[in-house]
């Protein structure tokens, strides 16, 4: 029997107060632990495809290159962060989809700091600093 759970992901535009589904998760913690979340679609490949789990860490530092969770044009999305003559954009590893240029690091929700592959075994785990 499969049991679905909802993961929350927080936004400042929209506070967990006004979801009620939300007022379940509320914790002196919320915001600062990890999560984890399955990828979807192909925007990342080859270095993730879909099925893979990637951890998030929220509250992570954010470099040029880290791969990131950011809020942009109003939808979550899973991307790069690059910065080319200093600016910021995010960028899917795909060439098939466009890079996008944002505001700074300020569209980060959080840093993707482990990714475990598809199959078993220790093998398919990576780590991402």
């Amino acid at each position: 029997m499969s049991v679905e759970k909802f993961i929350p992901i927080m936004n400042e535009q929209s506070p967990a107060v006004e979801d009620e589904r939300l007022a379940a998760f509320s914790s002196p913690c919320e915001g600062n632990e990890p999560y984890a979340l399955m990828v979807l679609g192909d925007s990342m490949q080859p270095e993730f495809v879909e099925g893979d789990v990637i951890v998030i860490y929220p509250k992570n530092v954010v470099k040029d290159g880290s791969y990131v969770v950011a809020y942009h044009n109003d939808e979550y999305i899973f991307r790069q962060y690059v910065v080319v003559e200093g600016r910021s954009y995010l960028k899917a590893l795909n060439p098939a989809y466009p890079m996008e240029q944002v505001p700074g690091v300020e569209v980060v929700k959080g840093v993707i700091v482990q990714k475990k592959g598809k199959g078993g075994g220790r093998k398919n785990i990576k780590h991402y600093a």
